[in-house]
């Protein structure tokens, strides 16, 4: 990869969500920083092809199936040999007003965006503990910091959860284990492609405007925040939220 520097080298890091979007593009950024990758997702076809291309381990795997994700992470551990760091990329997301919401879609956001970052985290924990120092970085969203508008409050109400979750997760991991979490912006990727697929220019939806850089993010941006994150760069960082969404929140 063209400006690599190795800053990854000899790290062992899991990825889930890694088969699109945010996930794929932290995937490809850290394989070319020099990590041993062990990718997650649901898309079983998708995620070979991403996996084959950048030499990681894939393991297709349902998030919101308890035991298929701890076995999941233990099979990462495994083949990597261990696990110096986790990255949760792995989302949902849907749209109704109140009283439209039912209980199943409810249980859908909040297990894959909120359920399955701790189960990953806690079947990942004793393979962490074992690193000496590791690192935790959970995608959250600008949403969980600024709700948007109607219609959005099971999805911030899982990102929410997420940014407690992963605060309360560095108090309790440190100083073995730094764990940070990402609010972004609205990024193009296959997840939001309901609200941007109208658009030849996803910048010209009209939502843009509340983003002071009046542009929606590339997943690679996102993806840059996770490497440093997970870097030594940031080696005296541990419980904050980066809020990378173009200044829509000001935070």
């Amino acid at each position: 990869m063209t400006g690599a520097t190795g800053r990854l080298a000899g790290r062992r890091i899991l990825i889930t969500g890694a088969a699109s979007g945010i996930g794929a593009a932290t995937a490809r950024l850290f394989a070319g920083e020099g990590a041993a990758l062990a990718l997650l997702d649901v898309q079983a076809g998708l995620l070979a092809e991403i996996a084959t291309d950048i030499g990681a381990s894939a393991i297709p795997v349902d998030l919101c199936d308890p035991a298929a994700t701890t076995a999941a992470v233990n099979a990462a551990a495994t083949a990597l040999g261990g696990l110096d760091g986790v990255i949760n990329c792995a989302g949902a997301t849907a749209s109704h007003p109140l009283g439209e919401w039912t209980l199943e879609a409810w249980a859908k956001v909040i297990d894959t965006n909120l359920t399955a970052p701790f189960l990953v985290c806690q079947a990942a924990l004793p393979h962490l503990r074992q690193a000496g120092t590791a690192t935790i970085v959970t995608i959250a969203s600008g949403t969980g910091l600024l709700p948007t508008g109607p219609g959005v409050s099971t999805y911030a109400a899982s990102k929410a959860g997420v940014i407690a979750l992963m605060k309360a997760y560095a108090g309790e991991l440190a100083p073995a284990i730094r764990v940070n979490s990402i609010a972004p912006g609205i990024v193009d990727t296959p997840m939001v492609s309901h609200v941007l697929g109208g658009y030849d220019n996803p910048d010209d939806a009209p939502f843009v405007r509340q983003y002071a850089l009046k542009r929606v993010a590339r997943p690679e941006e996102i993806a840059r925040a996770c490497l440093f994150l997970t870097s030594e760069e940031s080696s005296f960082v541990t419980g904050t939220v980066l809020a990378v969404d173009g200044g829509r929140t000001f935070h």
